[in-house]
């Protein structure tokens, strides 16, 4: 049976913090790759990867392009760079902005869903105006999982709230039980109904 083997995790202010905590509740070995863009500007040397391999039990890198896709591992968005998630590798692209930014949140998250449909979980945290709703969206409609931060829980609700309004995403968490609703998530297996849907079955060892 197939999982849901994608995390792709989207922030911009007030994001860094968040995404700390987020990756805290992560198990070591997790059966899932996770994707991260936050926001950042174009000459800024990130230190990201550095931060959350230290505050939590699964290593992050700067995404390269041409990596495998490999479980349990973090890969952020370098500076300057969309961060798109294909079938078999990562790509990194210096096209157009988008709200704005690159990395933007949106490109990853449509990548994601055109590549691996109804296997991705994405997640909006903390940030500005409303990057990751229309990567929301695509995510729902491939048959994926949308998760938002609970805007109260956000030091900047902007983000969250605009996908919860426009994109209905599925969940509304604060950061503190996202980690526990995606191991969840991908420790379910999903079936198939004779219409076609998808569904989730809880899986037991």
């Amino acid at each position: 049976m197939a999982r849901r083997d994608i995390v792709v995790v989207g922030a911009s202010a007030g994001g860094v913090e968040t995404l700390r905590q987020l990756v805290q509740t992560l198990p070591a070995g997790l059966p899932a790759a996770v994707f991260v863009t936050v926001h950042f500007p174009p000459q800024g040397a990130s230190g990201r990867p550095r931060i959350l391999s230290r505050c939590g039990a699964l290593p992050a890198i700067h995404a390269a392009h041409g990596d495998a896709i490999v479980n349990g591992r973090i890969y952020v968005a370098p500076p300057d760079h969309h961060l798109l998630v294909h079938r078999d590798y990562i790509a990194l692209a210096r096209g157009p902005r988008e709200n704005g930014n690159r990395p933007a949140v949106d490109p990853m998250f449509r990548s994601a869903a055109v590549a691996f449909g109804e296997r991705v979980i994405g997640i909006v945290l903390s940030g500005m105006l409303d990057d990751g709703t229309a990567g929301a969206l695509a995510i729902k409609r491939a048959g994926g999982v949308a998760i938002a931060q609970d805007p109260r829980d956000a030091l900047f609700p902007s983000m969250p709230q605009c996908a919860i309004e426009r994109a209905r995403v599925d969940h509304v968490l604060p950061v503190s039980k996202i980690g526990a609703a995606v191991f969840q998530f991908v420790t379910e297996e999903m079936s198939t109904d004779a219409a076609g849907r998808s569904r989730t079955r809880a899986h037991r060892p």
